[in-house]
């Protein structure tokens, strides 16, 4: 079979077990809304043939929504008739329509995903709650009783156990139950029933209808009741037919109150159409996101439609699109033609349909719902934590204990509670920076800062130590609201004054219309050169070291950086390391512009020059410390290793004219160390060049006898960062 004709084949399968799903449920919402039983139909026949065809999803279904009977019940009586009210389905459609092209499915995008998983699982546990009494035999009320109080009066608990009471079961109704339920649990347990590609839900109706007709012959008790089996009114002709359809009344177009029903079933019926859109798509297997905009003008059209022949309002619902997914439906021509399955069969089968068994089609919701609500995902959640949890399990029992829309506006307000929650304790990043100045409370704020964290920057604000610093750092923020650039504007200028707490401002100047202000200093400075002893500026690189290698590098304007050091320059110490690309020594050691000399010859090795440069470093510039610098992995000495235990020149090796002058000075090294790996080897001529260069400079030995500097060897680890700093005889 090709793809084509496969894909054909799931979308009819699947638009055919949505069929006898929609059909009681298009009958059963209509008469819980107090509307003609007929109006169901058309909803239904609208909402899955013109829905169908106009929206952008490919497994939504749209119909009659059981969230949607409390409102329509109640507008119907406040309006005085059913024709007035669809002149306001057929506003409501037009609200649709402009809110669609307004691109108003944007709202879509706030739902969090803890309550659309928790209207998933809620509408499992609903259907496994409210569908079990039709299972047994013992409900005959309406398949669209979702809501926890039911037009009966009944709630899901009572008519739950009313439905155990063995004593008012209906026994034909209730084997046929439990013997479709044992088939569609057992269809996916027989490999060639499973691989034979016929739809199991409708095998287990054809069981219903066959045992039926079987219950008949047998006659009482076992004879299902009319009760408990589809309805639908059969039209004695064509024009019995058409009367069925109703009209708006539009004499009714100047009455307010048909434009605030408009209004309140457009509202309704968006917001519960964006949210079951969104759930249906988490259940995609192919993850094909759906346009909400679209959605909306669609469902529009669909409940203008509703409204001008006779139907009541239409939304995206879930418990049909779980049972297309469930049923393999490849794109909306499933949907399509579970309208069309509709449309013709009310218009010349109603007899046949007649014949098929609630509790059969009982039980193809029940499966779906323990689908919908299984445990694997009640565990998925619980492991996401208690931000996930909470909104989640609250948005499930919410939906159960109420209706749909109620739940999940409980569910929104956890979640927005959690967020808010979370807002206030963490709407800033606050860091302390030991710059080489002084001891930094660096405040960064969000990419968005607005009213609600207020509260939580003023305490963070108020917990800075008198005498401290703070950096407020709005770089990132792109919005910060008018009464949060207030509160920095006054801490700046005011409050942190007034204690004594020096307030510097960074990234407020292009947006917010605040200069920056730094009172800190970030680089090495004549006055810090002076004051720092060697084993001082030790102990900087060090703790710069370890910020390097957990990630916290000091925040630093570069800039202007090198705006303060171009009129001159006193770096605290002067490296000799590698030229290897992996050891940067401002990036190692975490320091600026201006902070450090950095002198990098293959090996680290010593030279006239480079003594040349390390006595002017100190000598003259001032600095306070020497690190020579090796590292692991090193391919200057790896590459001397092999030359010189192999016996032949860099020259013949590498065809490089002057790399065998580098060989020569780490030969001390390598012969001290025979046979031993290169890292051996290179941390060994760290401590030879150390003691070379208080050998071979007088200058420096001077200076490290004085105690002005001292001279550490240290070896940088490329595979995790770390620098271990070498106890030397120069150290001074």
């Amino acid at each position: 079979m090709s793809k084509t004709a496969s894909t054909i084949a799931h979308d009819l399968t699947a638009g055919l077990v949505v069929f006898l799903v929609a059909l009681p449920l298009c009958l059963g919402i209509a008469l819980a809304s107090d509307a003609p039983l007929f109006a169901g139909l058309v909803a239904g026949v609208v909402g899955g043939i013109v829905v169908g065809l106009l929206s952008g999803s490919h497994t939504s279904v749209s119909g009659p929504a059981a969230g949607l009977t409390a409102v329509v019940a109640a507008q119907i009586v406040s309006l005085g008739s059913f024709e007035t009210f669809l002149l306001a389905v057929t506003l409501a459609g037009l609200i649709q329509v402009a809110l669609g092209l307004a691109r108003a499915g944007f709202l879509a995008a706030f739902f969090p995903t803890s309550v659309i998983q928790g209207l998933l699982a809620a509408i499992g546990v609903i259907l496994i709650l409210k569908q079990l009494p039709h299972l047994l035999g013992r409900d005959a009320d309406p398949e669209g009783d979702f809501q926890f109080i039911q037009p009966d009066h009944e709630t899901t608990f009572s008519e739950l156990g009313r439905a155990l009471d063995v004593l008012g079961v209906e026994p034909g109704a209730a084997v046929i139950g439990v013997a479709s339920l044992a088939l569609l649990v057992g269809w996916d347990r027989v490999k060639w029933l499973k691989q034979s590609g016929f739809p199991a839900p409708l095998a287990a109706v054809l069981l219903g209808v066959g045992m039926v007709f079987l219950f008949r012959r047998i006659g009482a008790p076992w004879a299902v009741e009319p009760s408990h089996l589809v309805a639908v009114e059969a039209a004695p002709d064509l024009a019995g037919f058409l009367a069925f359809f109703r009209h708006p009344d539009f004499t009714q177009w100047a009455n307010p109150a048909v434009y605030l029903a408009a209004g309140t079933i457009a509202a309704v019926a968006s917001l519960e159409t964006l949210l079951n859109l969104e759930a249906v798509d988490k259940l995609d297997p192919r993850h094909r996101v759906s346009p909400p905009s679209r959605e909306l003008v669609a469902q529009g059209v669909g409940n203008t439609l509703c409204g001008l022949l006779g139907g009541i309002p239409v939304t995206a619902v879930i418990v049909r699109g779980s049972v297309n997914v469930a049923a393999g439906a490849r794109t909306k021509a499933a949907t399509v033609f579970h309208g069309i399955l509709l449309l013709v069969s009310v218009a010349l089968l109603p007899g046949v349909l007649n014949l098929i068994p609630l509790s059969a089609l009982a039980a193809v919701l029940l499966v779906t719902g323990v689908k919908l609500a299984s445990p694997a995902l009640f565990r998925r959640m619980w492991a996401a934590g208690k931000h996930q949890f909470a909104p989640f399990v609250t948005t499930v029992a919410a939906i159960v204990l109420t209706d749909l829309l109620v739940g999940v506006l409980i569910g929104l307000g956890v979640s927005l509670a959690f967020i808010l929650r979370s807002n206030a304790r963490r709407p800033v990043r606050v860091t302390t920076d030991k710059h080489l100045g002084a001891e930094v409370i660096h405040v960064e704020l969000a990419d968005q800062v607005g009213f609600l964290s207020r509260a939580a920057l003023t305490r963070v604000l108020e917990g800075v130590p008198g005498g401290g610093h703070v950096l407020l750092d709005a770089r990132r923020t792109n919005y910060l609201d008018p009464d949060i650039l207030t509160l920095v504007k006054e801490f700046a200028d005011k409050t942190g004054p007034a204690r004594g707490v020096e307030v510097s401002l960074r990234g407020f100047r292009e947006r917010f219309g605040l200069p920056d202000r730094i009172h800190y200093v970030e680089h090495a400075t004549r006055d810090l050169q002076a004051a720092l002893t060697p084993a001082d500026v030790l102990k900087v690189l060090q703790d710069g070291n370890e910020r390097f290698r957990s990630g916290r590098r000091l925040t630093r304007d570069l800039g202007r950086e090198v705006s303060a050091t171009a009129g001159g320059q006193h770096p605290l110490a002067a490296t000799l390391g590698c030229i290897d690309s992996r050891t940067p020594s401002e990036l190692i050691f975490d320091l600026g512009v201006g902070d450090v000399f950095s002198v990098r010859v293959a090996g680290n090795v010593s030279s006239r020059k480079v003594l040349g440069s390390l006595e002017y470093a100190c000598a003259v510039a001032g600095a306070k410390l020497i690190v020579v610098l090796g590292h692991t992995r090193c391919g200057a000495v790896t590459a001397a290793v092999d030359l010189i235990r192999t016996g032949r020149s860099a020259a013949e090796a590498t065809g490089c004219d002057h790399l065998d002058h580098v060989v020569e000075d780490l030969r001390e090294a390598v012969e001290a160390a025979p046979g031993e790996p290169a890292d051996t080897v290179a941390r060994r001529n760290v401590a030879l060049v150390v003691e070379r260069l208080r050998k071979e400079s007088g200058t420096l030995d001077r200076l490290i006898r004085d105690g002005t500097i001292a001279v550490v060897g240290a070896m940088y680890d490329v595979a995790t960062g770390e620098v271990e700093f070498l106890t030397s005889a120069g150290a001074g």
